[in-house]
């Protein structure tokens, strides 16, 4: 390999011999292939670049490992110098290429021609581009244009010619050529002169509804051109408010169409060479109008929505009167869908079991031949919030932290508070509570906490509606623990037994423990007895002593203690000792007499001592030993009343009179009754008897009757005599005034009753009487005197 030499770069093609440079032309939209071929030792290295010129966006395409240069769909942009450069470490050898893009002719303007009235004068316009510069030749009826015999003017971009003659038509001609190729372009003129043509037909009926435009046709062909006007009816005056609209061709346009434009119109068309005429006929119609209800409804979720379309029409367009609805533009199907829960119904909309994708803008469409209109209803969908979202805390502290969140969509009701909630897995896992409330649409909040827990939180959001569903849960959020912040509340104490005590009180929470190893440390001591508390520790919610006196006083505390230390100074509670029942009856007892079935019971209540408890009040006991009117003694039916609280008297009510009874009252208290008091003997006084069982008549003659009557079941005292008593009633069952007639020996159970009229009804009464007054009668009546019957 030593002895091969090594040499520099020479190109091969194009060779020396052509020179540094050369030239190339492409047409604009064919391919540019530049080519160098080089050969050297170690073999050259082929760059392109173009020197001149703006370079290309992209990198040069080449081929045949890079000695092509290839540029596809040439622009004239891609003019300028190429440069090819063949290289090794020997030297290089470069070799330009001067690249030309030239493009056939095209236009930038063509002639047009017409149809030109006598007189008028005509101006054809031609020019082309190309490279090499077109040239330009002008043709008549397909021959070239002498511009020595030609009237008109002639330049290489325009003809002219002046008061245009009817031999003046013909077809002219423009022609762009270079090397590249030819172009050609004709316009035909037409000169005439002709009275107007009217071509659209006459008579022709129009309809529109009131406030659109109409459109009354006149289409004319005239040379030159006519002069147009319309009229109204009979008038002979050219239409020309501002309402009015005469277009190039001839159409009238009636804008904001009233009622009282009905009638008919006549197009009027003249020139020179002559006039023509047509009329045409035009009814306006009542505009359609259209109501959407209920506007902009605003629905709940899950429930249902009717929305009904009212439309007003002309009569003369009921037949092509339709309806259709849309939502948010698009068309509904008329059949119902999904399952029967969209339903049209003609003019009603009916949308049951909403949901959010049922929002929207629904529009009712109504059309005729004439008009279409439209009304809407923007239904507003309610729902709860959707859940809050991304929970993020900071701020962490042992006591706080910062909870933040990002709300859901309110579904068109706002926000107006959140709940925030935790669980903590140490006490209560899988248990949800909520912690505190964020007011409106705050979504940050502080959070305070308890030390010992093993938090984390979620969100519920809150609008008019109701609650979202919970957000997501936090990540965790442990609290370091701390000694007890409370001691335990509702500290009482509880006995079954005379000789024991049960203190209980209420354990902490699991968020108020803030620490493990949490227990009780219950102090007492009997109250103006002991200096020194006793203490115990314990881990339940209670604590037994026994052995302790009946009902006497404690001082007791209870202390939350864990792992860190012990809770604040506890406050101290009283409570006693487990109670008996009270072994003192009270003393004193005495009866005062009220009437003959109420009396009135004292006596002195037994000492606080005696009472071994909490007194509860006092019971009265009572039975009857016998009744005085007759000596017979009662087998002994206690009865008793109790009255409840600390205190000294009682009624009894409901006593038989005439009696004697035997009287006992008794303290008791939670755990029972005391001893009885000795018996107090007491008497009621006598009383009113009750009724006599029955009253009955014996017989009767024209103005007498007799009366027969039983004992009174109870006479609750001696008897000293009945009473008789009777007055009339007459038909209209009025009374008249009462009769008395006493019957004053007691034995004596019948009587007659003399001087009563004749064909008169009366009503008897009787009455047994005591010393102490009569009681109630019984009574008898229906007799009329003349009939002798009831």
């Amino acid at each position: 390999a030593n002895f091969i030499k090594e040499r520099k770069p020479k190109l091969l093609i194009p060779p020396e011999s052509a020179g540094s440079s050369s030239s190339v032309t492409v047409i604009k939209g064919g391919v540019l292939l530049l080519e160098c071929i080089a050969e050297g030792l170690p073999t050259p290295h082929l760059s392109w670049v173009k020197v001149t010129g703006n370079l290309p966006k992209d990198e040069p395409e080449t081929e045949n490992f890079g000695k092509v240069l290839k540029i596809d769909q040439v622009t004239a942009a891609d003019e300028g110098t190429y440069q090819c450069t063949a290289s090794n470490p020997m030297g290089r050898a470069k070799h330009e290429f001067h690249v030309h893009v030239e493009e056939p002719p095209r236009w930038i303007k063509e002639p047009e021609g017409g149809v030109y009235s006598v007189g008028t004068n005509l101006v054809l316009l031609c020019e082309a581009i190309g490279n090499p510069e077109p040239t330009i030749q002008w043709k008549l009826n397909g021959m070239p244009i002498d511009s020595r015999t030609f009237r008109g003017r002639i330049s290489a971009r325009e003809i002219s010619l002046t008061n245009l003659q009817l031999q003046d038509s013909a077809v002219f001609q423009c022609e762009a050529s270079n090397k590249h190729g030819t172009i050609l372009a004709s316009a035909n003129v037409n000169v005439l002169n002709i009275a107007p043509l009217i071509l659209t037909s006459d008579g022709e009926n129009y309809a529109t509804v009131v406030g659109y435009s109409a459109f009354l046709h006149c289409e004319i062909f005239a040379s030159p051109a006519a002069d147009i006007r319309w009229t109204k009816d009979d008038s002979i005056e050219p239409l020309s408010t501002l309402r009015y609209e005469l277009n190039k061709n001839g159409t009238l346009e009636i804008k904001e169409t009233k009622k009282e434009d009905s009638g008919s119109y006549a197009c009027w068309a003249a020139n020179s060479v002559g006039k023509r005429a047509i009329t045409a006929n035009l009814d306006i119609r009542d505009a359609t109008k259209l109501v959407v209800t209920p506007k902009n409804p605003r629905v709940l979720k899950s429930h249902s929505i009717l929305l009904k379309c009212q439309s007003e029409y002309d009569a003369h367009l009921k037949h092509s009167f339709k309806l259709s609805w849309r939502k948010n533009g698009d068309k509904l199907p008329v059949n119902s869908t999904e399952d029967g829960r969209i339903i049209l119904d003609r003019d009603t909309l009916f949308i049951s079991s909403v949901t959010l994708e049922d929002q929207g803008v629904y529009t009712c469409v109504a059309s005729t031949s004439l008009d279409s209109v439209t009304a809407e209803s923007q239904i507003i969908v309610l729902d709860v919030p959707d859940p809050p979202e991304d929970l993020q805390l900071s701020e962490n502290q042992n006591r706080s932290v910062r909870l933040s969140w990002k709300a859901g969509a309110s579904h068109n009701s706002p926000i107006n508070g959140s709940i925030i909630e935790f669980e903590e897995n140490r006490w209560e896992p899988g248990r949800w509570q909520e912690l505190t409330q964020a007011p409106g649409n705050d979504t940050t909040v502080l959070l305070s906490l308890a030390p010992y827990m093993n938090y984390q939180f979620r969100v519920v959001s809150v609008n008019a509606v109701g609650r979202s569903q919970p957000s997501k849960p936090s990540l965790r959020y442990a609290t370091p623990p701390a000694a007890p912040d409370k001691n335990p509340e509702n500290i009482r104490v509880e006995a079954s037994e005379p000789n024991e005590m049960v203190m209980k009180w209420e354990p902490l929470k699991p968020a108020e423990r803030n620490g493990p190893g949490l227990e009780y440390k219950v102090s007492w001591r009997q109250r103006g007895v002991e200096a020194d508390w006793n203490e115990e520790t314990v881990k339940k919610h209670s604590l037994t002593l026994r052995n302790t006196p009946t009902f006497v006083p404690y001082e007791i505390k209870v202390q939350a203690v864990n792992n860190l230390g012990s809770g604040p100074e506890p406050n101290v509670t009283i409570g006693y000792s487990g109670e008996d029942i009270p072994d003192a009856a009270p003393s004193g007892v005495s009866v005062d007499i009220v009437n003959s079935t109420l009396v009135k019971v004292f006596w002195f209540g037994i000492p606080r001592d005696r009472v071994r408890g909490h007194l509860r009040g006092y019971k009265v006991s009572w039975w009857k030993t016998k009744s005085i009117l007759d000596g017979k003694r009662h087998h002994p039916e206690k009865h008793f009343l109790t009255f409840v609280g600390d205190r000294n008297y009682g009624m009894i009510p409901g006593l038989e009179p005439f009696s004697e009874f035997r009287l006992t009252v008794l303290a008791y208290n939670a755990k029972g009754d005391g001893p009885e008091s000795s018996p107090v003997v007491f008497e009621t006084p006598e009383g009113v008897p009750e009724q006599p069982r029955f009253l009955r008549i014996l017989n009767f003659d024209k103005d007498s009757i007799t009366l027969s009557w039983g004992l009174p079941k109870k006479a609750n005292g001696h008897l000293t005599g009945y009473i008789l008593q009777y007055q009339i009633i007459n038909e209209t069952h009025e009374i008249g005034p009462l009769n008395d007639v006493s019957v004053t020996n007691r034995s004596t159970l019948s009587w007659k009753l003399s001087g009563l009229s004749s064909s008169t009804k009366y009503k008897f009464y009787v009455k047994a009487c005591t010393v102490k007054g009569c009681g109630k009668p019984v009574t008898e009546e229906g007799l009329t005197m003349a009939q002798g019957s009831k």
